[in-house]
């Protein structure tokens, strides 16, 4: 019910904004969302009632009129007559900037499916659809997050160097094992997401290649053939499993925010 609540309130201020560009210059339309979204805020009063805030929504209206609204008045000359009102959404509420980015702690907003993907591919027109944050505030909040998956990505790309193995351990397997701690002691993921993002790799290497090199042995009779067919494709399988679980942890670190 919470999340169905937060999600009403996402749609209807991605609506506004959708509605305010190419009308509103980009921090005009900022600026518009950002305090739609405080008036609904206070409006709601701390309600996670779904239907309680599909009310709020309702006396606010259509999200194309508000932002047609917010056009008129900004297109207005700068002094009005004493007691006229502009036709405006009130900013009663100031809300630091840090406090949008603080989420009570075992918490987690997953929404409608593939939310955080919607808002990731939305984030570059519509600055409301990571509420107000891009990519580069993400990595910046989730430091040690975003070096893991850099590390995950670089064990995929040194599979087709032939580097000399370190003791007995693949150069590779090495620089997997250290994104792979980062992933799995961090709180920004559940277990099961980080487990499966970090098995990904090998999944696709045992699995992938045990599938794989035996659809290429064929008829060819022998362990010694699927052997060689395994070695030749599991390289490849482990840089797809790792580029799978690097897709799907940057996206659940996306829907978490």
């Amino acid at each position: 019910m919470i999340e169905r609540a937060d999600q009403l309130i996402l749609n209807y201020v991605s609506r506004a904004a959708d509605a305010a560009h190419g009308v509103l210059r980009p921090d005009q339309r900022l600026d518009f969302a950002t305090r739609l979204r405080t008036r609904i805020e206070a409006e709601r009063a701390g309600s996670q009632d779904a239907r309680q805030v599909a009310k709020v929504l309702a006396r606010l209206g259509d999200p194309a009129a508000l932002a047609r609204s917010e056009a008129r008045r900004l297109a207005e000359p700068p002094a009005t007559a004493p007691g006229v009102s502009s036709p405006t959404i009130v900013d009663d509420v100031v809300t630091p900037p840090d406090a949008l980015r603080e989420r009570p702690p075992g918490r987690t907003s997953h929404g409608l499916p593939f939310a955080g993907l919607r808002r990731a591919v939305m984030a570059g027109a519509n600055p409301m659809a990571t509420e107000g944050r891009d990519a580069r505030t993400i990595v910046k909040e989730y430091p040690r997050e975003t070096a893991a998956l850099v590390i995950l990505v670089a064990a995929a790309l040194l599979v087709p160097f032939d580097l000399a193995p370190v003791a007995i351990f693949q150069v590779p397997v090495l620089v997997w094992a250290l994104g792979g701690v980062l992933v799995l002691s961090s709180d920004s993921w559940p277990l099961r997401v980080r487990l499966l993002g970090v098995g990904a790799p090998i999944l696709g290497y045992v699995v992938g290649g045990v599938l794989v090199g035996g659809l290429r042995v064929g008829g060819q009779p022998g362990l010694q053939a699927f052997f060689v067919e395994f070695f030749d494709v599991s390289g490849v399988m482990f840089m797809i499993g790792t580029g799978l679980g690097v897709v799907w942890l940057a996206y659940r670190l996306l829907d978490v925010t």
